[in-house]
């Protein structure tokens, strides 16, 4: 029987790395794409050693000859997870850089799409394809101060629901996961440009926002769902968090 592949990116840390070890330990042959080359090539080795079988690339999402030689190198792709993406500043719409709103879109959106364009046809070939948009709780609420970031999943978001309808007939599910309050070693350091202070009063009095692994817990649930069965959108929040404005705060 020949193993599944999934393909993750940005997969050298975070959601990313976690849901690469959720699904490697499932049982898929796990493509690991990120920027930064020691991370990924230092995740591949690690799950190679636990004895899953992981390959490392070095890839930046929103370069599109990058994206189309990384698809054309592939022998199959029955999974695609798209987590690339991250959020920069806190400025309001007033006062943002709009380089800065560029960056964003352009990972978050254009990357999810030149990606998912690059390998759908692998995707269809499959039989059995599935494509994960990861998103967020951002991508379907507004909130003050994250206007550029709020564009952007609200981009993702219709990226995934668009698809849905266009892909109808085919053999591919299309899967959005909404995170809410996550804690991971990286989103809110570079949300606030490296000021770790800031990043750290983000999750000040939260008991448990959720982890990476809990993310990835969702995503490897619902990609190994049976193969008729569709998990439109998950919204996955902690406890402590009832919306982006209601947060439970521990004193």
């Amino acid at each position: 029987m020949t193993t599944r592949t999934a393909v993750i990116t940005g997969a050298s840390s975070g959601i990313g790395a976690a849901t690469a070890r959720r699904l490697a330990a499932a049982g898929f042959r796990v493509v690991l794409a990120a920027r930064r080359k020691d991370r990924v090539e230092a995740l591949a080795a690690e799950l190679t050693e636990a004895g899953h079988e992981a390959e490392a690339y070095v890839l930046d999402v929103t370069d599109r000859a990058a994206v189309e030689s990384f698809a054309a190198g592939l022998d199959r792709c029955d999974v695609l997870v798209n987590n690339a993406g991250g959020a920069i500043g806190t400025e309001s719409v007033a006062t943002a850089d709009p380089a800065d709103w560029r960056a964003m879109y352009e990972v978050n959106v254009v990357g999810v799409l030149q990606v998912t364009q690059a390998l759908l046809p692998a995707l269809t070939a499959s039989g059995d394809g599935t494509i994960v948009v990861l998103s967020s709780t951002a991508g379907h609420v507004a909130y003050e101060g994250g206007g550029g970031y709020v564009a952007a999943k609200h981009g993702a978001h219709a990226i995934a629901a668009t698809l849905r309808l266009e892909l109808c007939g085919e053999p591919v599910r299309v899967i959005e996961i909404a995170p809410g309050m996550v804690k991971t070693d990286e989103f809110a350091v570079n949300r606030y440009r490296g000021d770790e202070s800031q990043a750290a009063a983000v999750y000040e009095g939260v008991a448990e926002p959720l982890t990476a692994d809990d993310v990835a817990d969702t995503v490897e649930w619902a990609v190994t769902r049976p193969s008729h069965v569709n998990i439109d959108m998950m919204v996955i929040r902690p406890r402590a968090q009832a919306a982006q404005h209601k947060v439970h705060r521990e004193r």
